[in-house]
């Protein structure tokens, strides 16, 4: 057989040559192409392998000498794989479903829910239900009675009278019902004064079903509050919202309380308005109104944001089924509460003048640029707006340099300060801005109920001149002056009626209304009221009762 005879090559290298058999030397070429290929296969694997990352690591060494020495890799002839058996294709996992739009609303939905949730497993330890007993001969209101002037709904108020077996006399026994608050740990109890009007007993019942015999501590009947003492400890008393203005129109609120005798109902909605004055159902109105669904029984019962914190204390609603509630705000209750527990009763500081909003209307009437601000209506003779000079038309912008954004923040500064203290008061008058310092002193008396409108007899309608504006007046007269009372006291020209739809009904004037300026001018005769109204409007000041109010008449 022939030999393979290495034939030397430049560079060192051995090359076979080939021998006199030519088949065996064809065998042995394909079996070397066959071991070059193996090779390469081999070679390629290690590649794909190495850019995947999963190469061999390299052993350890110093890397100067690895890379200098160079060990050839004799080519070998691919390894002989026995055949695996087939497997069986891997079950794909199941793809995730995309989410959507409806899958986070629905998540957002529920953490609200739980937010809820939260806010009433919180607040209901500090929630008492209260039934009051009061006998048949009582001056108590009866369950839905009042109304506002001007609204065309009835004012249930108050509507603490309700709940299983309540009525208007059990025997002769009125029975009603209401809420509460805990305000202290040792039984302090916030509820409203016309809960517990003319009661000849109070119960307390506890979350925990505990009932205690309450005693009235002190009623403030000008906000509609009460406190109430029983004796417990150890409970937890509600953590009222702190500022100026703790609650914000479109938040959202929970209602807490016992409405019909259901204990512990929960109801929720938003915060419609804060600053909610002018009902006509208390001296001090200061009002967070509210679409959380509250009913007779309620009255008493806390107000909640989603924090916890009490922004009210539900005392009234407007008709039935209206969904428009109100509650006095947690500012005024915690004034009045302090008091009414250190002393039984509210010292309350007063300055002496009556205010409304001010209007864009009203503004542009004054000239004032912007509606920051109270506009003062009326000035009490001898009180200390009026020895400091105060008069109707100035527009009180800060109170010791806190902004008047609203007429209602005038109110709870001038409440939050004790009686004696020096307010600086920023007015603008005529467009000019000037500070007033007033001090403060102890309001002893509050205005009283609406004054009785004036019997338009023939007599009187014979000094009556119609005009254009929907009204009819007279000049002031002995008759006159008698049934109306305080609101006599300036003279001026008597609204003696108002018809429903027109220009003066729309600015809010109603029967037994006294106008006493017009356009900042004093009127005494129906000649100066004509003149002022003959170019088509007019801004009016008209007393009402005890107070006075601005307003602008202006002709279709």
């Amino acid at each position: 057989m022939a030999s393979l005879d290495p034939t030397p090559q430049p560079g060192g290298s051995h090359v076979p040559s080939l021998g006199a058999s030519r088949p065996n030397t064809r065998r042995r070429a394909a079996l070397g192409v066959l071991v070059l290929a193996g090779s390469l296969a081999v070679i390629a694997a290690s590649v794909a392998v190495a850019q995947q990352g999963t190469a061999t690591p390299t052993p350890p060494g110093p890397p100067a000498a690895r890379a200098a020495t160079t060990v050839p890799t004799p080519a070998t002839p691919p390894a002989t794989v026995a055949p695996q058996p087939a497997q069986p294709p891997a079950t794909p996992a199941a793809p995730t479903p995309a989410r959507t739009d409806a899958d986070s609303a629905i998540d957002f939905a529920d953490r609200l829910s739980t937010a809820f949730s939260a806010v009433a497993e919180r607040v209901s330890p500090s929630v008492v239900s209260i039934r009051v007993e009061a006998g048949a001969s009582s001056t108590r209101a009866p369950r839905g009675g009042g109304s506002i002037p001007g609204l065309p709904f009835p004012m249930p108020f108050p509507f603490g009278d309700g709940g299983p077996g309540a009525g208007p006399e059990s025997g002769h026994v009125r029975v009603g019902g209401g809420s509460g608050v805990v305000i202290t740990q040792d039984g302090n109890i916030l509820t409203n004064a016309h809960v517990v009007a003319d009661a000849e007993r109070v119960d307390v019942r506890l979350q925990d079903d505990r009932t205690f015999r309450a005693e009235i501590v002190g009623v403030d009947r000008a906000t509609d509050l009460a406190v109430l003492r029983i004796p417990a400890t150890g409970l937890t008393p509600a953590r009222f919202a702190q500022g100026n203005r703790p609650a914000r129109a479109g938040e959202w609120v929970v209602a807490i309380g016992s409405p019909f005798g259901l204990d512990y109902t929960v109801t929720a909605g938003i915060v419609s308005a804060t600053g909610r004055g002018g009902l006509g159902q208390v001296p001090i109105e200061d009002f967070v109104q509210t679409d959380a669904r509250i009913n007779p029984g309620n009255s008493g019962g806390p107000l909640v944001n989603l924090r916890g914190e009490v922004v009210g204390i539900n005392t009234m609603i407007l008709g039935r089924d209206s969904g428009i509630g109100f509650a006095v705000s947690a500012p005024i209750a915690t004034h009045v509460a302090s008091q009414l527990q250190a002393h039984g009763r509210v010292a309350r500081s007063f300055v002496g003048v009556g205010f409304q909003p001010l209007t864009p209307e009203l503004a542009n009437g004054f000239g004032i640029s912007g509606r920051r601000g109270a506009l003062v209506s009326s000035v009490s003779p001898g009180m200390p707006a009026a020895r400091a000079g105060i008069r109707p038309g100035d527009v009180i912008t800060a109170v010791n340099g806190i902004l008047v954004t609203e007429d209602r923040d005038f109110l709870r500064e001038v409440m939050r300060a004790p009686v004696g203290s020096r307010l600086a008061l920023d007015v603008i008058r005529d467009g000019r801005p000037l500070r007033v310092e007033v001090v403060t002193v102890e309001r002893t008396d509050l205005p009283g109920n609406p004054v009785r409108a004036p019997d338009p007899s023939a007599a009187i309608r014979r000094n009556v001149q119609q005009g254009s504006f929907g009204l009819a007046i007279a000049e002031m007269s002995p008759l006159l002056a008698q049934q109306l009372g305080d609101a006599a006291s300036e003279g001026g020209v008597v609204i003696t009626d108002v018809e429903n739809g027109s220009p003066a009904d729309r600015a809010g004037l109603r029967r037994g209304d006294v106008v006493v300026e017009a356009d900042r001018r004093t009127t005494r005769t129906t000649s100066d009221l004509l003149s002022a109204i003959g170019d088509g409007s007019a801004l009016l000041r008209v007393r009402r009762g005890e107070g006075s109010l601005y307003t602008i008449l202006r002709r279709d």
